[in-house]
């Protein structure tokens, strides 16, 4: 009987292999809202603009690493939601990190919790990294069990836990969540996405 042995090449192809699917995949092709479902954004050359409504994933997803490109207008308002189950609010059936023009002279009144990259309604996130309104902006929100942070534009502004969060608000359903749809939430404003991608990360990860 002939036993397989893998040679050296064959090794390295596997790992090779192995390491090529660890690579982000893209949510939004640039061409159509397929893989999205629940609101009517529009998508023009190569950008998913924002026409209202809660756009959401039509897969759910657990732990992430996940990274987008947005421009918002004077004012802009919109939110990712993370472990939106499909129903109700992103805010309060999941979660909201915030997706705002924060300096705008509108918003001079806002929370701490409110301002762009917060976990909205429960802990705020460093201020001065947005970009001037009319630039493009680059975040990264990566979610591993009850570990979220947000990266922006190559500065970390959101680290917060979950847990600790929903020990001070036990009766917020969202925030005992650990899997759902990632959601655009639409507020109306003509807020502006591409080069959105996701890598998917184990199940359990360690300190999760």
């Amino acid at each position: 009987m002939h036993i397989f042995t893998p040679t050296l090449v064959t090794l390295a192809f596997i790992f090779s292999h192995a390491a090529a699917t660890d690579e982000p995949v893209l949510l939004f092709n640039g061409k159509d809202l397929s893989g999205w479902t629940g609101a009517n954004y529009e998508v023009k050359q190569g950008e998913m603009i924002c026409r209202g409504g809660n756009l959401r994933t039509v897969k759910s997803y657990t732990n992430y690493v996940l990274e987008f490109e947005f421009l918002l207008p004077p004012g802009g308002n919109n939110g990712l939601g993370i472990h939106y189950p499909g129903k109700g609010t992103p805010s309060g059936t999941g979660m909201e990190l915030q997706i705002l023009d924060t300096e705008h002279p509108k918003y001079k009144k806002i929370k701490e919790y409110q301002v762009h990259g917060a976990l909205y309604g429960f802990q705020g996130a460093k201020r001065g990294f947005l970009k001037p309104t009319g630039e493009w902006n680059r975040q990264k929100v990566t979610v591993k069990g009850p570990h979220v942070t947000v990266d922006l534009n190559g500065t970390r502004i959101l680290d917060v836990n979950l847990e600790e969060q929903a020990r001070k608000k036990p009766k917020h359903k969202g925030i005992h969540r650990r899997s759902g749809f990632i959601c655009l939430c639409g507020h109306g404003d003509p807020v502006r996405f591409k080069n959105i991608r996701i890598l998917e990360l184990p199940e359990r990860t360690e300190g999760s």
